[in-house]
């Protein structure tokens, strides 16, 4: 779906579905998001490495972008994208993402079944 999408060149729906994109395990908004390093794992082994020093745009440009056709407020967040590195993912996998110093997201990926099961 996220290739369909790109050649609109959005990701609307790819990355927007209900349990797509989980937050953790702090928010934390005194920090600077100019150098910091993302780290994902899928079973313990990386996949992804990067930091933000190498988004295409800054932080700041990002901000400034958004905020010509959108009002941000406090508590707003902005998904900037992932390092390269994105595969495929199965039932059963344990997916990580670590900001250092942060802390570490762990999420096991699940069927659509056993989610609505387990509510």
């Amino acid at each position: 779906m996220q290739r369909q999408e790109s050649k609109f060149g959005c990701l609307l729906a790819g990355k927007g579905y209900d349990t797509f994109a989980p937050l953790g395990p702090a928010i934390v908004t005194d920090l600077d998001p100019t150098n910091l390093e993302v780290i994902t794992r899928q079973n313990g082994v990386v996949r992804q490495s990067g930091n933000t020093r190498d988004l295409v745009f800054t932080v700041a440009e990002i901000i400034s972008y958004l905020s010509r056709f959108m009002t941000l407020l406090p508590g707003d967040v902005i998904m900037t994208g992932t390092p390269a590195g994105v595969g495929p993912i199965a039932v059963g996998d344990q997916l990580e993402v670590e900001i250092p110093g942060i802390g570490i997201l762990r999420n096991p990926v699940a069927s659509e079944n056993a989610i609505t099961e387990a509510v």
